[in-house]
């Protein structure tokens, strides 16, 4: 049952990813919902943050999807205000590169370390997804990508829970976050 719930997610993340980046015209909840599924940096990282959240302790398994969600929203919250940061691109490819390390070494951060280092990351894909909303509802558009980064971090989530405990896993789990990582090296240019 929970890999057929977990295919079903994925299938449903992954249908949005041929709709993403057609040049925005359609505005509102749906392009703000296909944003994050077109691009693959948004894609891996809002990914890996539910893989990498699914192996933490405690409270951190949902303050860290619920910190990348909130701190994305204030991300395009500057972004409307005109408020700039610097080297969103680089920073969003180093979202990349840092959340695959994190699953590849299978790292248990202190939340009081992973959760700024999240949002810090959350930031940066915010405002690159309010400087692709065009003339859209902000509103509707924040719905709409809030939502698919929720659905993306379920399914990295639930991938994560669903893999036994086993050495064999553990070394798939790891063999991800490298292909994650090494995804970030190359969107870095490193």
């Amino acid at each position: 049952m929970k890999s057929r719930f977990a295919l079903a997610a994925i299938l449903a993340a992954a249908s949005g990813a041929a709709l993403a980046h057609p040049g925005h015209e359609t505005a509102g909840f749906l392009s703000g919902f296909a944003h994050p599924l077109g691009g693959l940096d948004h894609l891996l990282a809002m990914l890996a943050v539910g893989l990498y959240a699914a192996r933490q302790p405690g409270a951190a398994r949902w303050m860290l999807p619920a910190g990348f969600v909130l701190a994305m929203l204030a991300g395009a919250g500057l972004g409307a205000l005109g408020v700039a940061l610097p080297a969103v691109e680089a920073g969003i490819a180093a979202s990349v590169l840092v959340f695959g390390l994190l699953i590849a070494f299978a790292a248990r951060l202190p939340l009081a370390a992973s959760l700024p280092l999240v949002a810090a990351f959350a930031l940066f894909h915010g405002h690159a997804h309010h400087a692709e909303m065009g003339s859209a509802s902000l509103a509707a558009y924040a719905l709409g990508f809030a939502l698919a980064t929720m659905l993306l971090h379920g399914t990295g989530y639930l991938i994560a829970r669903w893999m036994p405990e086993t050495p064999v896993a553990q070394g798939i789990r790891r063999a991800l976050g490298a292909l994650v990582a090494g995804t970030g090296a190359v969107l870095l240019g490193v």
